[in-house]
């Protein structure tokens, strides 16, 4: 017993040093194998939940492709925590992967760059082909984990000062480029920004004198709060989406640091690093440019009412002041509704449902009554009122990027005199990753809806 307890700590230590570290060397063989069998049992087990929840096949090809349409309508449907325990379930898979892909590009090339291609879509799947049949060099590099040299604390700190100073001014030239150049929210912005805050501040503090992991990884998280504050500083963003994109960028950064702190351990040079993050970039920007679909997400959310769809139908047409006080998340800043009126009556009356930043122009496109209500949205108002301590904050992604295009109610009668009441929103997202951004979205209209839908429900119930 005793044997096999320690056998089965061993193989454990094993596999988390081959998965998780950055010094333990990658052969050929480990990398072909344990990247084809974690693939596989990430599909296996993503089509097995999809399954399970809505009832539809996941393809492989649909979870290989890059285009996000497919994919959305695969996991349309989903209950609104299922996607975030997607996203929580991909992180381990996608740290192996940078990982395991920059210590074999280290063994191949002496380089840990072509390691850093394993981020950019599409090209991703060509660099793990070339890591899979590149042989090892005859000499490689050592992987030195202890300390080149004792650093003092004020070379320490200089070194850390130097590289957030670096990157952060390096972020803000990228998000400049991003955003008025490329115009565009994208993979550039969101995952170039933190990968170049993490390489850079990490290698800096690491070039003189190897320091303790977690330490690197504390210094590159520090370097993308005060890009964070230099943002808010500048009334470039409002906290509201700086809290939104932490998530995902304190985990990029994490890679980035890892990554820079590998190069240092490499002995690379400060060019080298340079040219590595300059022909990476690029590459960012033209996987934003393949990765332009946008597909239409449709947001479901529905409530019972203990009143038949008659006495429901008048005030799903149009309903009075919410008196119910807004909840804490929509008093940050979140668009939220007020009431709803509307100019005639069928096909081709105008429905206005009035928010909190303004008023949703729609005009009705089924007057199906007591049964179902439905309408094209011509006009809409900001997604929300940016937290910022200035007093006017309008980032360029409040305008044009989460497009609201039609709404429905349907009410389905039930046993009891009841009735259950749907309602949908179908909207685009024009923010990459769309599969990270639409978590919040999805999360935002859901509650949205939920404000809407038990208000009607105590007004057809009174």
């Amino acid at each position: 017993m005793s044997d096999s307890k320690t056998t089965e700590v061993s193989t454990l230590k094993k596999y988390g040093s081959l998965w998780f570290s950055l010094s333990a060397p990658a052969s050929r063989l480990q990398y072909i194998t344990t990247g084809f069998s974690l693939m596989l049992f990430k599909y296996a087990c993503e089509a097995l939940l999809i399954f399970i929840t809505t009832g539809k096949h996941y393809p492989a090809t649909t979870f290989l492709s890059p285009i996000l349409k497919e994919r959305s309508e695969v996991m349309a449907n989903m209950s609104q925590v299922l996607p975030w325990v997607l996203f929580i379930w991909t992180i381990p898979f996608l740290w192996i992967s940078v990982a395991m892909s920059v210590r074999r590009s280290v063994a191949t090339t002496g380089s840990s760059f072509l390691g850093l291609l394993i981020l950019v879509p599409v090209i991703n799947f060509a660099t793990m082909f070339l890591l899979c049949v590149l042989p090892d060099k005859k000499t490689r590099p050592k992987q030195n984990n202890a300390p080149i040299a004792t650093a003092l604390p004020s070379n320490r700190v200089r070194s850390a000062i130097s590289g957030m100073f670096i990157s952060i001014a390096g972020s803000l030239v990228l998000y400049a480029l991003s955003v008025t150049v490329f115009q565009s929210y994208g993979i550039l912005l969101f995952f170039g920004m933190p990968v170049l805050i993490g390489v850079v501040t990490s290698y800096m503090f690491n070039r003189q004198a190897l320091q303790p992991l977690s330490q690197s990884v504390i210094v590159a998280e520090l370097g993308i709060l005060l890009c964070s504050g230099a943002l808010l500083i500048f009334a470039v963003e409002g906290v509201i989406c700086i809290a939104m994109l932490y998530p995902l960028a304190a985990i990029i950064t994490i890679i980035g640091a890892l990554i820079g702190r590998s190069m240092a351990s490499t002995q690379a040079t400060g060019s080298h690093v340079t040219m590595s993050l300059l022909c990476l970039l690029p590459l960012l920007a033209g996987a934003d440019i393949l990765d332009k679909e946008t597909p239409v997400y449709e947001v479901i959310s529905s409530v019972v009412v203990d009143a038949p769809p008659e006495a429901v139908w008048p005030n799903v047409v149009g309903f009075s002041e919410l008196d119910a006080p807004p909840a804490w998340y929509f008093e940050l800043g979140i668009a939220y509704p007020l009431r709803a009126t509307i100019d005639g009556e069928g096909v081709g009356a105008i429905r206005h449902c009035e928010f909190s930043t303004g008023a949703f122009v729609e005009p009705i496109t089924v007057w199906d009554r007591p049964n179902r209500l439905a309408f094209d949205v011509t006009k809409q108002p900001r997604a929300m009122n940016e937290l910022s301590p200035y007093r006017h904050v309008h980032p360029p992604h409040l305008d044009g990027y989460l497009n609201c295009q039609r709404g429905e109610f349907r009410l389905k009668r039930l046993p009891g005199n009841r009735t259950l009441l749907e309602g949908s929103t179908w909207y685009e997202f024009k923010m990459y990753p769309q599969g990270y951004w639409t978590l919040w979205s999805d999360t935002s209209i859901h509650l949205i809806h939920e404000r809407v839908l038990n208000h009607i429900k105590k007004l057809s119930e009174q």
